[in-house]
C-alpha cells in the first residue's frame, strides 16, 4: 500500500498547529507529512510523533505529490492557491471562507452530511466556519427526530476565533490592565478585555455582519434546507478559547423535554450534560482542548409540558472541533473510504 502524503499550509498558525495535535492523535494509517507556512516561518522545527519536522516555505510546486493538502492560511491565499492544487491530482480541505458558499465545493461536517464527500477524485472541500459546525452538530439530531423550522442564535466567540492577533492581543490587554494602563486595541476596534464587542467582521447595508451571514447561510447548506429561518447573534467576548452559544429552535412538532433529551444524548461528538447544578454546566473554560460539542441546560418555553420551542446552551472548542479537529475528520472519512 503506497504511503500517505499529507500537508498542512498555514502549519504555523493557531489552526495548523491544532492540526498538527490532531493529526498525530489521530487513527490514520502511517503517513508522511509536510509542513508549509510562509518564508517567515521557514526552518520552525515542529515537534510530531516523537520527531520533529522543519516547516517549509509555501510553493505549488513543493507541494506536488501530496495527496491530501489541509488549508489553513486565509481566504485570498486559496482563493489564489487551493483550484490550482486540485487540478494537480490533491484534494484540498480548506479552512477559509472562500470556498464555503461555492455550490459546487462541498461544505461538510462528518457528523451530518457525509455523504456529499466526492470518494476518492481530487476535490476541493470546505471547512465550515466555526461557530456554525459546533450548533449543526446539535441540530442534526433534532433535524432527523422532529424536523426544523426555525433557528435563533446568539453567539459568545473567543479571541481565538480572530487568530494568533486575538489571543495576542487580549493577553496584551490583561497585561497592560494589571499596570494600570489602558488597553490598546489593535486587532478589534475597541478593547476587548473584559468586554463584549457586538459584531463580528465587517456590516452589511441591512445591518448584519459577516459572522452572522456566514451562520445563516452555512447552517442552511449543510443541513440541506435552503429556506430554514435562521436568525444569528454574533458577539466576540474576552475568553481566550471555545464559543458559546445560546440556541432557540422551533421543531416541525411539539416535543417534551424527555423526547429532546433522548435524541440529543446519543448523538456523534455531542456530550449531553442533564445536570443543572451550576458546577457541572461546561464552559468555554472547562471544555478548552477537548474536541466534542457539549449541550447543556436543554429546556422548553416556561410552564408547558410540550412545546414546538426549544432552548439550550451549547459550548465547544472553535479551533478544535470548530477548526482543525473537523478538517481531521473530513480527512479520515476520505482515507477510509479508500483503505
Amino acid at each position: 500500500m503506497t504511503q500517505l502524503n499529507i500537508a498542512i499550509v498555514g502549519a504555523t498558525g493557531a489552526v495548523g498547529r491544532e492540526m498538527i495535535k490532531d493529526l498525530a492523535e489521530s487513527q490514520l494509517p502511517d503517513f508522511k507529512l509536510g509542513l508549509f507556512a510562509s518564508p517567515r516561518s521557514r526552518g520552525v522545527k515542529v515537534p510530531f510523533r516523537g520527531h520533529s519536522i522543519e516547516v517549509q516555505s509555501f510553493s505549488p510546486e513543493a507541494l506536488r505529490g501530496y495527496r491530501y493538502i489541509m488549508m489553513s492560511a486565509g481566504g485570498a491565499f486559496s482563493r489564489e492557491h487551493s483550484r490550482g492544487l486540485v487540478a494537480a491530482g490533491s484534494t484540498v480541505i480548506d479552512n477559509s471562507s472562500a470556498w464555503r458558499m461555492d455550490p459546487s465545493t462541498p461544505l461538510v461536517v462528518p457528523e451530518v452530511n457525509p455523504e456529499v464527500l466526492r470518494g476518492d477524485q481530487p476535490q476541493l472541500i470546505a471547512n465550515p466556519n466555526c461557530s456554525t459546525i459546533q450548533m449543526v452538530v446539535a441540530l442534526k439530531p433534532l433535524q432527523d427526530r422532529f424536523g426544523l423550522d426555525m433557528v435563533q442564535v446568539a453567539t459568545y466567540q473567543s479571541v481565538s476565533g480572530t487568530g494568533q492577533k486575538g489571543i495576542s492581543e487580549l493577553a496584551a490587554q490583561l497585561e497592560a490592565q494589571m499596570k494600570f494602563q489602558d488597553p490598546e486595541p489593535k486587532a478589534y476596534a475597541q478593547p476587548i478585555l473584559f468586554n463584549c464587542l457586538p459584531g463580528i467582521d465587517v456590516f452589511d447595508a441591512e445591518g448584519h455582519c459577516y459572522e452572522e451571514v456566514k451562520m445563516v447561510q452555512e447552517t442552511r447548506k449543510i443541513l440541506g434546507l435552503p429556506q430554514l429561518e435562521v436568525l444569528a447573534s454574533t458577539v466576540r467576548v474576552s475568553t481566550f478559547h471555545c464559543h458559546g452559544e445560546v440556541v432557540h429552535v422551533r421543531l416541525k412538532r411539539a416535543v417534551s423535554r424527555k423526547e429532546a433529551l433522548d435524541a440529543l444524548r446519543d448523538a456523534p461528538s455531542v456530550v449531553l450534560v442533564e445536570d443543572d447544578d451550576h458546577k457541572a454546566l461546561p464552559t468555554p473554560r472547562s471544555t478548552a482542548g477537548d474536541p466534542r460539542v457539549f449541550v447543556s441546560r436543554v429546556r422548553l418555553m416556561h410552564g408547558q409540558s410540550t412545546s414546538h420551542w426549544l432552548q439550550f446552551w451549547n459550548v465547544a472548542d472553535n479551533l478544535k472541533k470548530g477548526a482543525a479537529t473537523n478538517a481531521v475528520q473530513i480527512l479520515e472519512k476520505l482515507v477510509g473510504a479508500v483503505h
